[in-house]
């Protein structure tokens, strides 16, 4: 079984062991419970821990500074729970190469998801009798899982969520994050099946296409309002986007209404 270190701000608070328990995850143990004033690097190395579950809700800073401290002396995989939305969080969070980064409110199936994946990148000698095993199965039956969701990946999501009104680029989202480009790009295309700027014209349609279904924004704002600066731009784009211009297209939301 692999050791899971789960560590609160509280040592007498045991949420993740809540939430471990809905994961119904085999192969992982829960074995020992920390403060943030523990010795957790000690407690990594003696215990052979496998895994840390790093609770940050509501402790974000002392959460990323114990973050820190932990890649100061161990490449232990970290999944941290109970993190707010915030995109700073979520970048420091992958400078210091967390293997999950889970919102709040943390959803069992999803830590479960987590864990998996950790458990998947284990190399062979570090896997128990059972995890050997079930590698050892046909690799046909594992082409068949859906591949893990890859975090980078999610926080770009959000990054364009966020941003969406401003002028965004994956080389700018690159650079914030410390990352290169070109690996944001292929990682992104292979999860999502559609390159970055597909995914950034979506979002942004999609968004142009809510506002005129629900608002009496001008033409212009709600150009603004997704990104675009030249209006004649947007037009364009909306138009081979939808196959209708932006005053036909609100035009028909009324007609059908």
């Amino acid at each position: 079984m692999y050791r899971i270190l789960c560590v609160e701000r509280n040592r007498h608070v045991r949420e993740i062991a809540s939430y471990m328990a809905g994961s119904r995850l085999k192969n992982f143990i829960i074995h020992a419970h920390a403060d943030y004033s523990s010795d957790i690097l000690r407690l990594i190395r003696s215990e052979g821990i496998s895994l840390v579950l790093l609770n940050i809700r509501g402790t974000h800073t002392p959460g990323m500074r114990l973050c820190e401290q932990i890649r100061q002396g161990s490449s232990v995989p970290i999944i941290l729970l109970g993190g707010s939305g915030d995109f700073e969080l979520a970048r420091q969070a992958l400078l210091y190469n967390v293997s999950d980064y889970l919102t709040d409110p943390v959803d069992p199936a999803e830590l479960g998801r987590s864990l998996e994946t950790v458990r998947r990148g284990f190399a062979p000698a570090d896997r128990p009798a059972a995890a050997q095993r079930d590698y050892a199965e046909p690799a046909i039956q594992n082409e068949k899982e859906p591949p893990s969701p890859c975090p980078i990946v999610s926080t770009i999501k959000q990054y364009v969520e966020e941003q969406l009104h401003h002028n965004i680029t994956l080389k700018r989202i690159s650079d914030s994050l410390n990352f290169n480009c070109a690996y944001l790009g292929q990682k992104f295309k292979q999860q999502e099946n559609m390159s970055f700027n597909e995914y950034l014209l979506r979002q942004r349609m999609e968004k142009a296409k809510l506002l005129l279904e629900t608002t009496d924004m001008k033409i212009y704002e709600i150009a603004d309002a997704v990104g675009y600066t030249e209006i004649d731009w947007f037009y364009k784009k909306f138009r081979a986007y939808t196959g209708a211009s932006a005053n036909e297209y609100r035009k028909q939301c009324f007609i059908t209404a």
